[in-house]
């Protein structure tokens, strides 16, 4: 039985080629542009690996990846993301991801890469630099995280903010209330003391929770 993948990311080009290249080999359960979308993908599909970006609308990739965690456990995740800063290949770690490449690295590094991972061992693109132990080591190693000082809820909350969604698009999106949206925008500004949209968005950007 052929490896079942689901594939999350917002550029539809990209997918349509990352489609063509893994067909032949491997089984393609799903493929899905938001971070929403990719938790309900991958609770009815059940992958085997979920090839996930960092940037995408209505939920990042690192939030995701954390909730990925408990709705399927035994599914890999690879990161395939422009950003190559060693924060975010620590917290894309931390979240338990087993794989991360840049999306100019060559296709057949990406198969390597899904090929090791779905073998049980770890992968770091080498065009990331000579410094892939210590990455690894420093992801095993308690510190500070995106904006640790918010709940799951409250991130994504700041994240759609961020986006320029409306207090009623939220709550639809997330299935909460009107008044718990504004409820957790307000801790969420109390908490980081920041009184703006603007300011959110700001922060949102600077923490890795939104696409500048």
């Amino acid at each position: 039985m052929r490896p079942r993948l689901l594939l999350a990311d917002d550029h539809t080009l990209l997918l349509d080629g990352l489609r063509m290249m893994l067909e032949p080999e491997f089984e393609l359960a799903g493929v899905v542009e938001d971070g929403q979308s990719l938790l309900t993908a991958a609770a009815k599909l059940k992958p085997d690996l979920i090839l996930l970006d960092i940037a995408m609308p209505a939920l990042n990739g690192i939030d995701a990846a954390r909730q990925l965690r408990r709705i399927v456990p035994s599914a890999k995740l690879i990161f395939l993301t422009m950003h190559a800063d060693a924060d975010y290949i620590t917290e894309a770690f931390r979240t338990g991801a087993s794989g991360y490449l840049l999306k100019r690295s060559a296709a057949s590094e990406l198969m390597n890469a899904i090929r090791e991972v779905l073998n049980g061992r770890s992968y770091i693109s080498p065009i990331l630099g000579s410094d892939r132990v210590e990455l690894m080591n420093a992801a095993s190693r308690p510190g500070q995280t995106f904006a640790e000082r918010l709940t799951p809820r409250q991130r994504e909350v700041l994240q759609l903010v961020a986006e320029g969604r409306s207090r009623k698009e939220i709550a639809a999106l997330l299935r909460i209330s009107v008044k718990t949206v504004e409820f957790h925008k307000t801790r969420i500004m109390t908490e980081l003391d920041i009184h703006t949209s603007a300011g959110l968005t700001r922060y949102a950007i600077d923490h890795g929770i939104a696409a500048a």
